[in-house]
């Protein structure tokens, strides 16, 4: 079998934002799988916020991407030569081999995906690594509790998205969100049933979380730091949890962004503030799956994509993660 893949390499570190120019789109030719290896022909790509960080040649909690090569990510296709019985053809299966139309790989680093009755592109997004980490930070890192008021930012997100709804099922009493822009907060009302939500760009966050949840907060899941997460710390009330997810306000760019002031707040409150990353908490797949893949399947969880077409629109799709656009819900590519 002869299979050409075009994919994405990563050509330069951005020096700040990252543009067009650090990457490169480059075909390649995927060789026939050996004993205990797949061929496998990506369905859907992922794009998300993590990855810029991968572009810089720092030490991090994952290793950065290498220049001149393909670059990272998660993605689900179907499996289209087999030399391993565990993975026949037509199998579907998730990867961390994104950003490639094509591949052949060990069979042993893929994951088997079960039918839960979605589309292929769900595995990228609420019953993928964004679900998963809103599931784990409202369940296992800071447990929402009965009649908490809870704050999300960054709610119109792949992850912001599904831990406002999941904080709901486990019993919060109104749930709040900000978002870049107000489109994008009407989405997250009407779509996601948020009780409020606020564009940060539109005023202060200390006095748009004042106005969406006067009487405080008692959970916060955290995707952006900086001024968020000082508005949190200002009004969160006693014994209030956050689940630190993510601080794109900062970094990404090359810049600081704005310094959290009002961390020692935290003490007099009595407040349990606590980073984590999803793949801390792999051995809870299957429930995870359980758990969500039910919600989803009764739309007691709903999900929205933006989907682009072509692996010729990579990177249009991930540098749109920073720009404060339209996306709305897990951002895919569609190869």
């Amino acid at each position: 079998m002869t299979l050409t893949s075009r994919e994405i390499h990563l050509v330069r570190r951005p020096a700040g934002a990252a543009t067009p120019d650090d990457f490169a789109l480059r075909e390649a030719e995927v060789r026939d799988p050996a004993e205990g290896e797949v061929t496998v022909r990506n369905s859907f790509l992922s794009v998300d916020p993590y990855m810029r960080g991968r572009m810089n040649d720092v030490k991090s909690y994952v290793p950065p991407f290498e220049l001149g090569k393909v670059m990272q990510g998660g993605a689900v296709g179907r499996v289209v030569a087999s030399r391993d019985p565990a993975f026949p053809e037509g199998a579907l299966v998730a990867s961390g081999y994104g950003w490639r139309e094509a591949f052949t790989a060990k069979a042993a680093s893929l994951q088997p995906l079960p039918d839960l009755g979605v589309s292929d592109s769900a595995h990228l997004g609420v019953l993928g690594m964004p679900g998963m980490t809103a599931w784990a930070g409202v369940t296992l890192v800071a447990p929402v509790q009965e009649g908490d008021v809870a704050f999300v930012s960054a709610a119109s997100g792949a992850v912001g998205s599904i831990a406002g709804q999941l904080a709901r099922v486990l019993g919060a009493s109104r749930v709040v969100g900000s978002a870049g822009a107000e489109e994008k907060c009407r989405a997250v009302e009407s779509d996601f049933g948020f009780d409020a939500c606020f564009s940060y760009r539109d005023g202060s966050p200390l006095h748009r979380l004042r106005e969406a949840a006067p009487d405080g907060i008692d959970h916060y899941f955290d995707n952006v730091g900086g001024a968020q997460l000082n508005a949190a710390l200002v009004h969160a009330r006693n014994h209030g949890r956050f689940a630190l997810c993510g601080s794109i306000s900062s970094g990404y760019d090359g810049s600081a962004g704005e310094p959290v002031t009002a961390l020692g707040l935290a003490v007099g409150k009595r407040l349990m503030l606590k980073g984590f990353i999803v793949s801390d908490f792999t051995d809870q797949q299957q429930r995870f799956w359980d758990e969500v893949g039910s919600l989803v399947a009764d739309k007691t969880v709903t999900y929205r994509e933006t989907v682009f077409d072509g692996i010729q629109t990579m990177t249009e799709a991930f540098l749109g993660l920073f720009a404060g656009g339209g996306q709305i819900g897990k951002v895919v590519v569609a190869v």
